[in-house]
């Protein structure tokens, strides 16, 4: 009676696999902060992939993290063919080809020796315009190497239109757009930047939004849609519910959420120290998500909660 009556439905092909490929290791390494999730090889990572699109999972959404020393103030390896990213995506491509969806993270912030999303100006500003020229370079790369959708993740005033504009001269009609229109300025995102071995010195609330701010991400969404989004997201997504709830009333495409590192890691470690149950709170935190209103949620359980699910 319960499951024929059920409001919300939560299915693998409604789930997102956030995924980490670096360079120079010679095998997987777990991350310190979240426990289970591991930076991989590309071996590592097409294997992983592999498992993920057998438990169904939606789409795969993948991040890459260069060697220190290769990092430079442009994150010229963003762009290049040969970084560790855009051969992660061409692995991803080869390995799953149409059976799931490939995304491909479009910042620069895991590249640059400086951490920050952007190019800095003289003054250590982020400059907004130069950086979406970067980003365009960035996205015709990614696409290029097998990405079939891209995560504009910068929080540039523009980036959706110059993407678009961009991916649209080069013939890659195809190519998507995922808007990361509501991504605020949170404290929860400390695990991923372990994640990703970020070099950010100081934070980013001169471009990601005040978490005490509403209309503003409204805002945000009108712009992304007008720009030409194929999707929209809010992240992070817990402590964000009420502005999924009004983005998902609004928006005219599907919309996303991220259930980030920090969500990831107060479960991880409440349900180690068996204060929660881990099963449990992991599908009803996802339920809420849903329930807010997100049509896919991107999560480092998505494997995990697949098989369950299935």
């Amino acid at each position: 009676m319960r499951r024929l009556v059920a409001e919300t439905t939560l299915q693998p092909r409604q789930l997102v696999l956030p995924m980490f490929v670096a360079d120079g290791l010679a095998e997987p390494r777990e991350i310190g902060s979240m426990p289970g999730v591991y930076q991989h090889t590309l071996d590592s990572l097409r294997k992983a992939a592999g498992e993920a699109v057998t438990a169904g999972v939606g789409g795969l959404m993948l991040f890459g993290v260069p060697r220190p020393e290769d990092k430079d103030a442009t994150g010229s390896l963003a762009s290049d063919p040969d970084g560790i990213l855009n051969r992660g995506l061409r692995a991803l491509a080869e390995e799953v080809g149409d059976a799931t969806v490939v995304m491909a993270d479009t910042c620069l912030d895991e590249f640059t020796d400086h951490g920050h999303c952007g190019v800095l100006a003289a003054d250590g500003s982020v400059d907004n315009d130069a950086t979406l020229e970067r980003y365009v370079e960035m996205a015709l790369a990614q696409a290029e190497a097998g990405a079939d959708l891209l995560g504009t993740s910068g929080m540039m005033d523009g980036q959706v239109g110059a993407i678009r504009a961009g991916l649209d001269a080069a013939g890659r009609i195809d190519t998507g757009i995922l808007a990361y229109s509501a991504k605020y300025a949170s404290a929860f995102y400390g695990p991923f930047r372990e994640a990703v071995g970020s070099s950010l010195q100081g934070d980013r609330r001169t471009y990601q939004q005040d978490p005490a701010n509403r209309r503003e991400a409204i805002r945000e969404l009108e712009l992304d849609l007008a720009e030409g989004a194929d999707i929209v997201m809010v992240k992070p997504a817990m402590s964000y519910l009420d502005i999924l709830r009004e983005v998902a009333d609004r928006s005219i495409v599907p919309v996303a959420a991220y259930q980030i590192s920090g969500e990831y890691a107060m479960i991880t470690a409440a349900a180690e120290r068996g204060w929660i149950d881990r099963r449990g709170a992991i599908l009803e935190s996802l339920v809420g998500i849903r329930r807010a209103g997100a049509d896919l949620v991107l999560t480092y359980w998505a494997t995990e909660a697949s098989h369950w699910l299935s």
